[in-house]
């Protein structure tokens, strides 16, 4: 069945600053493409006119990608406002008189996480939610129970359908081109599985702090900001099992069927550290048990991967900002009695560049037999004319393509793996910045071969 298309955005939160930020500049890129053509109106509670909203939006393209007269204009020209308070009934009646003929609106809720439930009634109760769809923006809950909680409020007001949970990780098109590549190439399904995989790994890897968000970020943590949901999804990518269609339904049935076959962390699965100097950041507690690295220990019981082990870690203030995958390979049996045990390995990079590498063993240069490491890699930095994230994810929202976005059974499942971590006694240990985190320990987990650091191949890839 084709996806309806919406005919009108609201987001609310028009003058934060993820509109600002982000909101904006990716409407403007979807003018410049032709992809806009529905009314955009802003709600929000400032005190502002239309005419102050056209001007913060143009500042915001201005400082985020650049202006396109063009383009902007033609936003602007979309652009309506709806000034008023979340909780006032006027609020939404001004919004139902603004849509005018709209009859399948998409309510965006760039809101802080408290105010979901005061608008989602309000859209239900004024008629707005008929016909509509709602785009919520990440967190999508504390927990377990709060992501159920949350799930019910929206439950209310619409059907799961027309739920579309935005992480804006998935409009990445690295990330989006995982699936292709490894579907579209018969050499990774040849090892993409426990006979010849020996672990998985996965770095998300930030080379600065908490940059001013310590509130936020102290009652968050790196399990909950980017692990959870971002890296998880990044995990399901890398082990489902080919859908048997590519529609967003049967892509995210095999999401699902991946964390559903991940058991709940357990204490020995789970290494958290603080970087020194964090306890200072504003915002931050001074007593502060909140981690800003995280790595975690996963099993996934599937056919296919039973007895891999997954390996995730997360942290801020780590040498190198990156983002990388690396799937170690088994050991082939000895040939050459000499040779330097150099497991072959896959390797993918989302970010700083693209890149797929093979880690293969070559003839050392003394020709000794001992071998030494080689790499075969593909790369590219991403173009100019590229889709940014939340230009992709908004696209697809209004056009009613949910692929990108997660289901309530994905994220209740994402909650039940790591929600064991509320009550785990697991000590938080300081890092100095620009290290890779705590210091090991012999009990700490580490992938067979130690942790592969990105941007230093020849070091941590052997």
């Amino acid at each position: 069945m084709t996806p309806r298309q919406s005919d009108a955005l609201v987001f609310f939160g028009a003058t934060g600053d993820l509109a600002y930020k982000k909101i904006f500049p990716a409407l403007q890129a979807l003018a410049k493409r032709g992809e806009l053509a529905v009314p955009v109106i802003g709600v929000a509670k400032a005190g502002w006119n239309l005419d102050q909203l056209r001007a913060r939006a143009e500042d915001s393209v201005s400082r985020h990608g650049g202006l396109d007269r063009d383009a902007f204009d033609q936003l602007s020209s979309q652009l309506r406002y709806v000034d008023g308070d979340y909780k006032d009934p006027a609020t939404f009646a001004a919004l139902r008189r603004e849509l005018g003929g709209a009859a399948h609106p998409a309510h965006y809720l760039a809101i802080p996480p408290a105010l979901f439930g005061p608008v989602v009634e309000q859209l239900a109760q004024s008629g707005c939610a008929n016909g509509a769809r709602v785009v919520v923006e990440k967190p999508f809950g504390q927990d377990l129970a709060t992501a159920r909680d949350l799930n019910r409020i929206l439950l209310g007001a619409f059907v799961e359908q027309d739920i579309f949970r935005i992480d804006h990780y998935l409009g990445k098109r690295p990330v989006h081109n995982m699936l292709f590549a490894r579907f579209s190439n018969p050499i990774f399904e040849a090892f993409w599985n426990r006979t010849l995989v020996e672990s998985v790994q996965i770095t998300m890897a930030e080379n600065f702090g908490v940059q001013g968000r310590g509130g936020f970020y102290d009652a968050t943590g790196a399990v909950r900001d980017v692990i959870q949901n971002h890296l998880f999804q990044v995990l399901s990518n890398l082990a489902m099992e080919p859908p048997a269609r590519m529609d967003s339904e049967c892509l995210r049935d095999e999401k699902v069927k991946v964390l559903k076959s991940i058991p709940a962390l357990k204490a020995e699965d789970v290494v958290r550290g603080q970087f020194r100097g964090y306890r200072a950041e504003p915002g931050v507690a001074a007593d502060s048990q909140v981690e800003t690295y995280a790595a975690i220990r996963l099993q996934v019981n599937s056919s296919r991967w039973q007895g891999v082990p997954f390996y995730i870690r997360a942290g801020k203030s780590l040498p190198v900002t990156a983002t990388e995958i690396v799937l170690r390979l088994r050991q082939p049996p000895t040939v050459f009695p000499n040779a330097l045990p150099l497991p072959n390995y896959f390797r993918f990079q989302i970010m700083p560049r693209q890149t797929v590498a093979f880690g293969v063993t070559a003839m050392d240069d003394a020709d000794q037999m001992i071998g030494q490491r080689a790499e075969v890699v593909a790369s590219r930095q991403p173009g100019a004319d590229e889709r940014a994230a939340y230009e992709r994810v908004l696209g697809d929202a209004i056009a009613g393509d949910a692929t990108l976005f997660a289901r309530m059974d994905y994220v209740e499942e994402a909650w039940r793996i790591v929600d064991s971590l509320r009550t785990m006694n697991s000590p938080v240990r300081e890092y100095e910045p620009g290290s890779w985190g705590p210091a090991p320990r012999v009990e700490d987990i580490a992938p067979p071969g130690g942790w592969a650091d990105p941007a230093m191949p020849e070091a941590a890839h052997d």
